[in-house]
C-alpha cells in the first residue's frame, strides 16, 4: 500500500477554534506575563470542564499583540501541516473587557490574519461564531458584525458551545442575515446532541457545513440526506473520543459516514486541549481507520471544496490533491 507524505497533501483546516489552537508554550509564556497560573489543559472528563479550561486559555490573552501573535502562530501551524487554507473560528465577546470592544477585537484578528496569510503563504478566512447558550439577539448582532467585515476576511458564521438544551432553531434570524450577507453557514451540531440538532441546523440555519455532525449515523434517513445534499461534516476524531461522544476511535462514525457518501473534512478542533493538530489527525485516520491514500485525498478535497476560500485557490488546491495522489 502506498503511503504518501501527508504533510504534502494540500488540505484545508475548517474546524479549529482560534484560542483552542494556541501553542502550549505560548500559553505558558502569556500566563506568566499576565501573572496567571498556567491552566491545566488535560484530564477533563466533561464538556463543562473543557469549557472552563478553554476560558482559562482565553484569559491569558491580555493585549492586542497577544491576539495577533496567536493568529500568526495558528496560521503558521496550519501551513506546517500542509494546509493551503485555514478557517479559524472565534467568539469575539470572549475578549471584551480585556482587549477591546467586539469591533476592535475582530479588526485586530482580521488584520493579523491577512498579515499571517501573506507571511506563511497560505489562504485564511475567519469564522465568527455565536454562542448558543446566550440570547439569540446577541447572535444577530454578531451576524451583522461578521457581514460588515466580509470584504476583510470573514467567510463563515458559526454557532458553538454546549448543544444540550440549546437547539439551533432560535438562531434562525442570525443565520439568515449571515447567509444573505454572503457568509457560509457553519454551525456546530450532532456532537453532544443527536440527529435532531443536525436537522435543525439544516432546516433552520441553512447549514453549508456542520461542525462535527458525527451523530448523524443514529438516523439513516439523515445520513442519506447529508449525502444527497453534499453537506460537509467537519469531523474531529480525537476531540470526539476525549469528550466521550464515542468510547473509542474504533467506535467512531467517520468510516460509516464516508461509506454512505457523506462529504467530510478532518480537523483538530482544539489542539491545545486535545493534543493532535491537523496533520496528526490525518495520520490518525491512516493508522486507526486504515484509510488509504485515495480516501485521505478525498477528505482533503472535500475540505478545500467546502471551505470559504476563493475559487482560484480551490481550483489550484484540488488540482494539487490530484497531483499528490497520482505521484
Amino acid at each position: 500500500m502506498s503511503r504518501r507524505d501527508l504533510a504534502a497533501l494540500p488540505k484545508a483546516h475548517l474546524h479549529v477554534h482560534l484560542e483552542g489552537a494556541m501553542r502550549p508554550s505560548t500559553l505558558e509564556e502569556l500566563s506568566m506575563v499576565a501573572g496567571l497560573p498556567m491552566p491545566e489543559v488535560r484530564g477533563y472528563g466533561s464538556f463543562t470542564a473543557f469549557v472552563g479550561m478553554y476560558r482559562g486559555a482565553c484569559d491569558a490573552l491580555r493585549r492586542p499583540e497577544d491576539l495577533a501573535r496567536l493568529v500568526d502562530e495558528v496560521v503558521e501551524d496550519a501551513a506546517l501541516a500542509g494546509a493551503v487554507w485555514v478557517e479559524p473560528a472565534m467568539y469575539p465577546a470572549m475578549h471584551v473587557g480585556r482587549i477591546g470592544t467586539e469591533e476592535e477585537i475582530l479588526d485586530i484578528v482580521l488584520d493579523a490574519l491577512a498579515a499571517a496569510s501573506h507571511r506563511h503563504g497560505i489562504g485564511a478566512g475567519l469564522m465568527v461564531s455565536a454562542d448558543r447558550t446566550e440570547d439569540p439577539a446577541g447572535a444577530v448582532r454578531h451576524a451583522r458584525l461578521a457581514v460588515a467585515r466580509r470584504d476583510r476576511g470573514v467567510v463563515a458564521f458559526g454557532l458553538a458551545n454546549d448543544e444540550v438544551g440549546f437547539p439551533p432553531e432560535p438562531f434562525e434570524a442570525a443565520f439568515a442575515l449571515a447567509r444573505e450577507g454572503g457568509l457560509l453557514s457553519t454551525p456546530h451540531a450532532g456532537e453532544l446532541e443527536g440527529p435532531a440538532s443536525i436537522v435543525g441546523a439544516l432546516d433552520a440555519l441553512g447549514a453549508d457545513r456542520i461542525q462535527h455532525g458525527v451523530r448523524a449515523v443514529e438516523d439513516s434517513e439523515l445520513v442519506e440526506r447529508l449525502a444527497e445534499e453534499g453537506v460537509c461534516l467537519d469531523v474531529c476524531p480525537t476531540s470526539n473520543v476525549m469528550l466521550s461522544v464515542f468510547p473509542s476511535l474504533e467506535a467512531h462514525s467517520l468510516p460509516v459516514l464516508l461509506d454512505a457518501g457523506v462529504r467530510c473534512s478532518i480537523n483538530g478542533d482544539d489542539p491545545l486541549l486535545f493534543g493532535p493538530g491537523l496533520l496528526e489527525e490525518y495520520e490518525l485516520c491512516r493508522s486507526a481507520f486504515g484509510f488509504d491514500d485515495r480516501r485521505l485525498a478525498y477528505l482533503a478535497r472535500c475540505s478545500v471544496e467546502s471551505s470559504g476560500a476563493p475559487a482560484a485557490l480551490k481550483h489550484r488546491a484540488t488540482a494539487a490533491v490530484d497531483t499528490w495522489l497520482s505521484g
